[in-house]
């Protein structure tokens, strides 16, 4: 008696078609990270980052009752 021979399921063929996709999705979100950390960089080296870290620290300070 032979045994039928068998197909590989949708299943089985939709995972090996999409083996690429996990590294895709991880590039996309290195890209977005690297690009939000320039955009945070530029904004706090410039004046806008200086005065609105200068105003934190002021309000943080007042509250502990210490500037």
């Amino acid at each position: 008696m032979t045994r039928p021979t068998t197909r590989p399921t949708t299943r089985t063929r939709t995972r090996a078609e999409d083996r690429g996709i996990t590294t895709a999705e991880y590039a996309v979100g290195t890209a977005a990270g690297a690009g939000l950390a320039g955009l945070l960089y530029k904004l706090l080296t410039g004046g806008f980052g200086d005065r609105m870290l200068r105003n934190l620290f002021d309000h943080v300070f007042g509250l502990l009752g210490i500037g």
